[in-house]
């Protein structure tokens, strides 16, 4: 009776073992960097960690944080000696990575890699090392591309390349996938849509923090061309001259500071538009509940987080209505324009009109509408569901992996 017990208790404990799965995250952006794909990949891994599975983390050392580091929960995070090429991603050769990742992958018995953004040359190679090492393989797209310009042509091909015998993609939204399956030349079949999530425990509304004799709009954002910097720039001038109680708070740092600085000098705008420079995450919530009106005037998004955390604050949220943007927050959270200079001043003026009136929800209201909207923990049980992580993983047997290669081989050569 008890061998019995015992063999019982051995299969039941041989299926949990199949199913929980040992996942390595790989992406050349992660902590100390900061950003969405950073905040992604520790609040999934975290998740998953949670569901009780093994999760260890894989990037390019930053600075003197090299080696192996331990995050909340036993997180473990990998810090690999690979030369940084441009804007934090690393060479891409296939050749340099392969002992060091290899080393990951056998050293922490890893069933399935999941790598990050196409902007990333470690992503690109842990696919490649993995698919050769018999080991499952998940993309998540972060970004969306063009086709005619020649970075964008490059890191197409790069992406077709890479992805032909990837398991899964998943992207951040409905956009995005699209413009994935298109550049990639994939299977929609194999592509799931998975959007981002903000922690709303971080992002809490505090009224007290507003000065309400004045109205603040708060700009988070990396100072770059494409969140739309220049039309800023624009905008500034013409509602600070229409509004003598309109105040300007940005947050960020970016060679596109220059224009704002520019502008800010030109109209004698010192007192009315603050600068804050480059912020800490745990710092960002802080700004944001000083603020009426949270802005956004990026020219290409995949899935914005930042008017996610900027209504979840109980702002209200005005938006250049491009890439997946439209499918992020319900109309009546979000005043959509189109990405010119005429169309974002029209949709603030609307909203500062509401807010002098008294006609908008309290930051109470609006906050418990967006907490229930993205948690991390249902991004989490998606992406259980999409890699199959609850069941048995993908096929990759022998024959399986000898004719993909194949048809990889044959891409490249076409390619070249």
């Amino acid at each position: 009776m008890r061998s019995l017990l015992a063999s019982v208790n051995l299969t039941k404990l041989r299926k949990l073992e199949r199913a929980r799965h040992r996942i390595c995250m790989v992406s050349d952006f992660f902590y100390p960097n900061m950003g969405g794909v950073e905040s992604h990949i520790y609040q999934l891994s975290q998740c998953l960690i949670e569901k009780g599975h093994k999760v260890v983390i894989a990037t390019h050392a930053y600075g003197n944080r090299r080696g192996i580091r331990y995050l909340t929960n036993g997180l473990k995070v990998y810090y690999l000696p690979l030369q940084v090429m441009y804007n934090q991603s690393t060479t891409t050769t296939c050749i340099h990575s392969l002992p060091l990742l290899r080393c990951v992958f056998v050293r922490e018995r890893v069933t399935v890699v999941h790598a990050h953004s196409s902007f990333s040359a470690m992503a690109h190679d842990a696919l490649f090392h993995a698919k050769t090492m018999g080991l499952n393989t998940v993309f998540t797209d972060h970004s969306l591309f063009g086709f005619a310009d020649l970075s964008s042509v490059l890191t197409n091909k790069l992406l077709t390349v890479s992805l032909c015998d990837t398991n899964h993609i998943v992207c951040v939204s409905y956009t995005s996938k699209e413009n994935t399956v298109l550049r990639a030349a994939l299977n929609p079949d194999i592509v799931s849509v998975i959007p981002n999530a903000v922690d709303p425990t971080d992002f809490t509304p505090d009224p007290s923090r507003r000065d309400n004799s004045k109205i603040t709009i708060v700009v988070v954002s990396r100072l770059v061309y494409r969140k739309g910097i220049d039309l800023l720039g624009g905008i500034i001038p013409e509602l600070c001259t229409k509004h003598h109680d309109l105040y300007f708070l940005i947050g960020g740092e970016g060679p596109k500071r220059i224009v704002l600085e520019e502008v800010r000098e030109k109209y004698q705008l010192h007192d009315r538009v603050r600068l804050l420079g480059a912020l800490d995450h745990k710092d960002v919530r802080d700004v944001l509940v000083q603020g009426h009106i949270f802005l956004n005037t990026s020219l290409t998004e995949a899935f914005c987080m930042a008017i996610v955390e900027g209504a979840s604050c109980g702002l209200q949220v005005v938006s250049t209505r491009v890439g997946g943007i439209p499918e992020v927050l319900p109309d009546e959270l979000v005043t959509l324009c189109e990405p010119t200079v005429s169309s974002l001043c029209a949709g603030l003026e609307t909203v500062i009109a509401r807010q002098r009136s008294g006609k908008v929800p309290p930051p109470a209201d609006i906050h418990s509408k967006v907490r229930t909207l993205y948690t991390w923990r249902n991004v989490a049980e998606r992406t259980e569901k999409v890699c199959k992580l609850e069941a048995q993983g993908f096929d990759c047997g022998v024959e399986f992996l000898l004719e993909d290669n194949l048809l990889y081989c044959i891409k490249i050569v076409t390619v070249l």
